[in-house]
């Protein structure tokens, strides 16, 4: 094999990987749905069971780990395009709320999958990682939707974002005890106390600190030279959601908080301008990367049952969580509906805990469960989002829901008649 051999394979590979993610992105733009699912099976079409066709390797086996580093990178660009689009102002005036609506939404969704595990049978260390899986959203996929359905604006998101870091928060804890658990069976309480202080400090300090520095950074990225401007960006967007990972705070986390930063300066709609090409791009490698790690061929049996009923399960879980957490935070019962069908979607970190599983030698189907689980809500979940309005009207002739015509919660900015289907 030449020198330069392994290269020009892995260059031909990436290519056929964007090919067949522009033809998935056509067929979708053809049939007028959510690009994601089809991003996803695309992926799934192909990896280790496909085959090779002359020079076309379709399995990705020497490209894989390229692709899945590409498909991180999609996911910073996404969550920071997303924090540019809302901003920290909006944030910090409903902290209260999203802390409320944040415990709701969690208590719910990790209260069903604890009754899920339980009642179909699993040791309690099954039960914590399935409990796990089905509470945490797909960061990614929920910052796509909004972006893609231009619903940044709307009442709600403020909510939605709060909880998507609230469920961070959740995470950084709830996985340092999981992998004391399933890996080496034991925990330091102090140890996950600590780390959970940690991530929550320094995400109130990131937002603190840096809205504190908005004139500052005004100046510093009074920038004429676009070469040197977008290397700025970039860089301080990888250092920050690179240094988060080292204290348990997701890089997809520790992009938003750039983002929702950088929203407070007067350079917003120029670093908005240079990155969405970037978001596009990476982000449609991500959720392809995605469905490469799945193996259709290993989905099947019991584990089908168990993700139909736990995608039932966490449906209305949502559904009830989000109504709850928005009627609270003084939100209407149409917006509030919009939280739970947005962030139903599971996806990155449900993958992350059934892959630990995997690797404490928990029970062979807990990999499967996850993969069917997080494809039916990672395809509903755009749909469920896109036709919410009419959903919420379907709903509403049921249960007579009516809006709370008191003045709304000054915690929570003033809703906006915005609805962009």
């Amino acid at each position: 094999m030449e020198v330069g051999e392994p290269m020009d394979h892995l260059v031909l590979e990436v290519g056929l990987a964007i090919a067949l993610i522009a033809a998935a992105g056509l067929i979708s733009s053809k049939l007028r749905f959510s690009v994601i699912p089809f991003y996803i099976l695309i992926g799934m079409a192909v990896g280790p069971h496909a085959a090779q066709i002359w020079h076309l390797d379709f399995r990705f086996i020497e490209s894989e780990p390229f692709i899945s580093f590409l498909g991180r990178i999609g996911v910073l660009f996404l969550l920071f395009y997303l924090g540019l689009e809302f901003s920290v102002g909006r944030l910090i005036k409903s902290g209260k709320s999203i802390v409320v609506g944040g415990s709701i939404y969690l208590g719910i969704n990790f209260t069903l999958g604890l009754l899920l595990g339980f009642m179909s049978g699993f040791p309690i260390a099954e039960v914590l990682v399935i409990a796990g899986i089905t509470t945490i959203s797909s960061s990614a996929i929920v910052a796509k939707v909004l972006v893609d359905l231009k619903r940044t604006a709307n009442p709600e998101t403020e909510m939605i974002l709060g909880i998507i870091m609230f469920e961070d928060v959740f995470l950084a804890v709830y996985i340092s005890i999981l992998s004391g658990l399933v890996l080496s069976d034991s925990s330091s309480v102090g140890g996950v106390i600590l780390s959970a202080l940690i991530a929550l400090g320094y995400m109130l300090a990131v937002i603190i600190v840096g809205r504190k520095l908005v004139p500052l950074l005004n100046k510093l990225l009074n920038i004429r030279n676009n070469e040197l401007f977008g290397l700025v960006i970039f860089g301080s967007l990888f250092l920050v959601a690179g240094f988060s990972e080292t204290i348990h705070v997701a890089e997809a986390i520790g992009a938003l908080l750039v983002g929702l930063v950088l929203a407070e300066t007067t350079h917003a709609k120029r670093i908005e301008h240079l990155i969405l090409p970037f978001k596009d791009f990476f982000g449609a490698i991500f959720f392809f990367s995605f469905g490469l790690s799945i193996d259709p061929l290993s989905l099947g049996g019991e584990a089908v049952w168990l993700a139909l009923i736990a995608v039932v399960v966490t449906l209305i879980g949502n559904f009830v969580a989000g109504m709850l957490a928005g009627r609270t935070a003084g939100l209407s019962t149409k917006a509030s509906s919009n939280i739970g069908l947005t962030i139903v979607s599971r996806g990155e970190f449900s993958i992350i805990l059934a892959n630990m599983a995997q690797a404490g030698g928990l029970m062979m189907i807990i990999q499967p469960f996850a993969a069917i689980y997080v494809l039916i809500l990672a395809i509903l979940g755009p749909l469920l989002t896109k036709e919410s309005k009419h959903i919420y009207r379907g709903i509403n002739k049921i249960f007579k829901f009516e809006d709370n015509k008191k003045k709304p919660n000054p915690k929570v900015l003033k809703e906006k008649p915005i609805d962009n289907e």
